[in-house]
């Protein structure tokens, strides 16, 4: 026996798809800087050092003395033998007024003057120790500055942005299709 059959074909729809993918572009430009730092402003002011020196003394131990020192010198030498010889002959005035006391002032008076003087003297240096007088003074400096804030300009510069966005394309590359046959199935022509 024939049995009737209906057969079907079908064909799913194909889609493709063409992705363009997005583009993004971005620059950024350094910003534009200007820096300009005016020098600062300094002012020194300064007192000269000064250094003396005094060898008045050490030049006097070596009997190097200036010529108004010796006259003063010896004026006052002399003033004081003076006194010292007025000192003395008093003394003797004095001693021979009382000879009657006793002794012999005569003969002592005569020795004691004809004697010579006995100095002491020990180690001594010449010019002696400290006799240079030195004096400084060290010299004083004033500092005056005023300094400048530096002045800054700068110019930001925008980023340049470029931007593609992406796109899909859709296209239909198998159409859906059906197809029906009958198999075994007979038609009477006659109705």
């Amino acid at each position: 026996m024939n049995v009737p059959q209906i057969r079907l074909e079908s064909a799913s729809a194909k889609i493709g798809l063409t992705i363009n993918k997005p583009l993004q572009e971005i620059r950024q430009q350094p910003a534009d800087l200007m820096i300009k730092q005016p020098k600062a402003e300094l002012q020194i002011d300064r007192t000269l050092s000064q250094l003396t020196i005094d060898q008045t003394e050490a030049w006097a131990d070596m009997d190097l003395k200036h010529i108004s020192r010796r006259i003063e010198e010896f004026a006052q030498q002399g003033s004081q033998d003076w006194l010292t010889g007025l000192a003395r002959m008093a003394q003797e005035g004095d001693d021979l007024m009382m000879i009657e006391n006793g002794g012999n002032p005569i003969p002592e008076h005569a020795k004691i003057n004809s004697e010579s003087p006995i100095y002491e003297f020990n180690i001594g240096f010449i010019p002696s120790a400290n006799s240079v007088k030195i004096n400084y003074q060290p010299s004083v400096a004033k500092l005056n500055w005023q300094t400048h804030k530096p002045e800054i300009d700068v110019k930001v510069n925008k980023p340049v942005h470029n931007y593609r966005p992406g796109t899909v394309d859709i296209d239909l590359t198998q159409k859906p299709s059906l197809s029906i046959d009958f198999v075994g199935l007979h038609v009477d022509e006659k109705k």
